[in-house]
């Protein structure tokens, strides 16, 4: 393999490194006849596992890490003094394919800083694909980063290729992303979201009518936020997940805890360590809001503008409401079952279905998979020994789920100082 391309690729693949929006997929594409590589499993591409137990890699690389943008919080700024590289579209499309024929992935992971203006460089990125698809009959899975400010047809022509097309929101409010990026806007965001949607829901129609007519974008698309760079709330940034979520194709809403790459900067604030506990409530608040039947203002309001990080959203919904527990889980309705803390989606299933033949206990409970060491306060069954919520009050029961206090660490990393 070239030696120049490789070194290419050690510095794009290490700019690449702060997008986290390339996680599992859920795509599925068989092999065919003529075609090279296939996609296993429905998990998805990126150090996931598939169903039968595979781990699943992509290349993730940038075509190129120069940009026209100077946004403070990103690493490839132009003003910074960095390492820059450019992969032309055949050197990127013949290091897919000799990675892939070594079993080193399968499939691709594609962004690209803005060079020249961003038809440009999406006209590039659809090359890519385009390329894999109908040149080397690359049949794995493919995710493209859609350049904001990239015109309809352009966006169009990538979710023929693509099976996921991502546009990062990167700073939920306005005001903010334009400190900090004054050349960016939300509209530049927006336009392409509604591209990909619209595009997807025309594909759905057409493949009603038409069996085998092209599938656009299949595994829909994502997006990224970047917590703690500015002073949004949580409230703020679930409130935003919430509504991007209501669009028929969003799949995921990703949220990267800010990094101080930009130390220099004086709109940043100067943190010691990204806010990794913050980023974490922040995903499982999502996902009671995916799975779990929770609205935003369950989880936060006025009130709780942010996240309890000592516990788990669930966790502190269910304190905070001592007046709806004890659950008698022989019962509850799913969705009741589904509210209590130590109780997950596939352990509410198996207790709904269990209970048809007899009565479950508190030892059924732990065989079935239920975490009893939270669960164990909110619910009601046969063979129970402790005391409920209402029977210890919401704070000693808090007092006895608490973790384990560590060295003193400003985890969320809130409470900064930005620059005048």
């Amino acid at each position: 393999m070239d030696e120049n391309v490789l070194n290419k690729l050690k510095i794009l693949a290490e700019s690449a490194k702060y997008d986290v929006s390339c996680a599992s997929s859920g795509t599925v594409r068989s092999n065919k006849s003529g075609m090279l590589g296939n996609i296993v499993g429905g998990w998805g591409i990126c150090h996931s596992f598939a169903e039968d137990g595979r781990c699943i890699s992509l290349l993730k690389v940038m075509l190129t890490n120069y940009c026209i943008y100077d946004c403070a919080y990103c690493i490839n700024r132009r003003s910074n003094d960095l390492p820059r590289a450019t992969l032309s579209v055949s050197e990127l499309v013949d290091l897919t394919m000799e990675f892939y024929r070594r079993n080193y992935i399968e499939g691709l992971f594609l962004s690209s800083g803005v060079v020249r203006n961003p038809d440009y460089t999406m006209e590039r990125l659809v090359r890519v694909a385009k390329d894999l698809r109908t040149i080397h009959r690359f049949n794995g899975y493919i995710h493209l980063k859609s350049i904001p400010g990239a015109s309809r047809e352009l966006v169009n022509e990538a979710g023929l290729y693509a099976d996921r097309l991502s546009v990062n929101v990167e700073i939920p409010k306005e005001e903010n992303l334009k400190m900090l990026a004054p050349e960016k806007d939300h509209k530049s965001v927006y336009a392409p979201m509604r591209y990909i949607q619209q595009g997807v829901l025309e594909s759905s129609e057409e493949r009603k009518k038409h069996r085998h007519a092209p599938r656009f974008a299949p595994a829909g698309q994502s997006t990224q936020m970047i917590v703690g760079a500015t002073a949004e709330t949580d409230k703020d940034i679930l409130y935003l997940s919430s509504a991007l979520y209501k669009g028929p194709t969003m799949r995921r809403v990703y949220y990267s805890g800010y990094i101080s790459v930009n130390t220099y900067d004086t709109r940043l604030p100067a943190l010691k360590q990204p806010p990794l506990v913050r980023e974490n409530r922040l995903y499982q608040a999502d996902w009671l809001l995916r799975f779990y039947g929770f609205k935003v203002e369950e989880i936060v309001d006025d009130a709780y503008p942010d996240l309890d990080l000592e516990l788990d959203p669930k966790l502190s919904w269910a304190l905070r409401h001592p007046e709806l527990f004890p659950v008698d889980v022989n019962r509850a309705d799913y969705e009741v079952l589904l509210r209590v803390p130590g109780i997950g989606v596939k352990s509410a299933r198996l207790i709904v279905a269990s209970r048809r033949f007899s009565k479950i206990g508190f030892y059924q409970l732990k065989k079935i998979g239920v975490v009893m060491k939270k669960a164990q306060y909110f619910i009601t069954c046969s063979e129970l020994p402790m005391k409920t919520v209402n029977e210890m009050t919401p704070q000693g029961v808090r007092n006895l789920l608490l973790p384990k206090p560590k060295k003193k660490i400003d985890e969320r990393q809130l409470t900064i100082d930005f620059g005048e």
